[in-house]
């Protein structure tokens, strides 16, 4: 189904909540629900009684729906291992022409959402454009351009959070980061980290609440904030303001602290309608993965888990995004939904246009090898076409196959160099004629076939 042709769905009776959870809970199956049924080869009813019960999100704001744009896609644990692609410029640099390179780059390499955390200049122009030119879902961290319209974080007003969130949700955002789970009293159980509050906006929201001496403001009007996602189906994804930025901080009092808290505002939304998926940590190391998405299912009642990373360890400075996948891939077989990709310059810089690829390629592979183990149906097509096409030395199968097809043919054509005639041959320049292992078990299967004959 094109998103041309997907159809908006009215409220029975009018009414200003068009959520497709308010849809599901009313037996109605939309075209967005038929949509992720189709690419996800499941039936309209599974997706629809999934969507009612929270497990699986459609992050699809109705304006996009509208405007035709929009590729609804699933996030839970019975479709694909989705990955999400952050863009955005810093106060140092990048302009919307760049954004919309990143994006091309990522969606071309296989990412399932987007996300624009931009915090430098003409961010409203870069989110605007972003929308126009993708069909994935898009994403933004609301408090970020709040942040910009003010000098300091303790100038903050919750009038001012809840209009930015507004004016995104009108613009067609279809999932919000809204740190809503850190509170104040959970400030203290940060002071014997080693990396403090890694989140930008969990720690603007802990200077703003240390300043007043008052309660996050996203958690005292979260029912506004509801309103709004109620309006225009925004999907609220509820951010991990004290997730750990290093091994030393994973699974502690203040992270899980928050997640409680987060468990408390999944039921908040679903009474409202709202869709939810839950965001998680970080750095955790492998023996603690599993422990983290087993207590967000368990707090979180089942809501769709999206994890950045989680980054394996700290020393891979320049190679994050293979940590990060490691830990991704670990997550999505242990039931996290989404992974967020981390690129090559985590911790260094704002990526380039190679950071964006390398980044959703390693994601794209964690994602994969998490479906296969996973048992998901037709998970391992792909890979045993690759490995038919590896026996038979078919080539051009390989490459187009590959997730990244250009990197397998540039390295064939590299290693072919000059000797045009070993782009055809019966082996690579690894093992060559002689000691190719494929080689002589197609000899050997051979040989046995003319053994039966002669028998």
């Amino acid at each position: 189904m094109k998103p041309s042709e997907i159809k908006i769905e009215k409220c029975p009776g009018g009414g200003e909540c068009a959520t497709q959870m308010h849809f599901a809970r009313a037996g109605t199956i939309t075209d967005a629900m038929r949509a992720v049924a189709e690419s996800e080869q499941l039936t309209p009813e599974q997706v629809r009684r999934e969507v009612a019960a929270g497990t699986l999100v459609i992050p699809a704001n109705s304006v996009r729906l509208a405007a035709g744009v929009l590729r609804p896609i699933g996030i839970g644990l019975s479709c694909r291992c989705k990955i999400n692609a952050n863009l955005g410029n810093s106060p140092l640099g990048s302009d919307v022409e760049s954004e919309l390179h990143k994006l091309e780059v990522a969606l071309r390499f296989g990412a399932d959402t987007v996300m624009d955390l931009s915090t430098g200049r003409d961010i409203e122009a870069i989110r605007r454009a972003i929308l126009a030119r993708s069909p994935a879902p898009v994403g933004t961290v609301p408090i970020y351009e709040a942040l910009t319209r003010v000098e300091r974080a303790e100038d903050l007003t919750p009038e001012l959070l809840l209009d930015v969130i507004a004016a995104q949700a009108e613009q067609g955002v279809d999932f919000m980061t809204i740190h809503a789970g850190i509170l104040l009293e959970h400030i203290p159980l940060t002071t014997q980290r080693v990396t403090g509050i890694v989140s930008r906006g969990g720690v603007a929201l802990a200077k703003w609440m240390l300043a007043r001496h008052e309660q996050n403001p996203l958690y005292t009007h979260f029912d506004a904030i509801l309103d709004i996602a109620r309006r225009y189906d925004v999907t609220l994804s509820l951010g991990d303001g004290l997730r750990p930025g290093c091994l030393a901080d994973a699974n502690d009092a203040a992270q899980f602290a928050e997640l409680g808290v987060l468990g408390e505002l999944t039921l908040r939304a679903w009474q409202r309608d709202v869709q939810v998926m839950i965001e998680g940590p970080g750095h955790v190391p492998l023996d603690k993965i599993a422990v983290n998405v087993e207590k967000q299912r368990e707090q979180c009642h089942g809501a769709p888990f999206y994890v950045l990373g989680p980054l394996v360890t700290d020393v891979a400075a320049g190679h994050d995004h293979i940590a990060s996948a490691i830990g991704g891939a670990l997550a999505a077989w242990a039931g996290a939904a989404l992974l967020c990709y981390v690129t090559p310059r985590e911790h260094l810089g704002l990526p380039d246009i190679e950071d964006v690829k390398e980044g959703v390629i390693a994601h794209k592979i964690a994602a994969h090898a998490a479906d296969i183990a996973r048992g998901r149906r037709d998970a391992r097509a792909r890979d045993d076409a690759m490995s038919r096409a590896r026996f038979d030395f078919d080539w051009e199968t390989q490459f187009a196959l590959a997730l990244d097809p250009e990197r397998p043919r540039a390295m064939h054509d590299h290693a072919v160099g000059a000797n045009e005639s070993f782009s055809a041959a019966p082996y690579c320049t690894m093992c060559g004629e002689k000691f190719c292992s494929l080689r002589a078990s197609r000899d050997l299967r051979e040989g046995l076939k003319r053994t039966r004959k002669e028998d």
